[in-house]
């Protein structure tokens, strides 16, 4: 998945498709656009939180940000 391609309009059916993708029926991904902000983006695997962009792990706007979520996600399901 293309870093470049993340911003802007669909950044969040991207990401979630992404993961889903590579982690089918094992996570729930969930987001929200707000007024306020930029909406918020979380990762939940197994009923834990593994990334969440409102308290303060960011929006995901490069590889490595990614590539640490999908650690967090493999450290989740072994």
């Amino acid at each position: 998945m293309d870093p470049d391609t993340w911003v802007g309009h669909g950044h969040y059916q991207q990401l979630k498709q992404e993961l889903e993708r590579r982690f089918p029926g094992a996570l729930q991904v969930s987001g929200q656009g707000t007024r306020e902000v930029t909406g918020w983006f979380e990762v939940t695997v197994g009923g834990r939180l593994v990334h969440s962009k409102k308290n303060g792990d960011g929006f995901v706007d490069s590889d490595a940000k990614l590539q640490k979520i999908m650690a967090a996600i493999k450290t989740r399901l072994s």
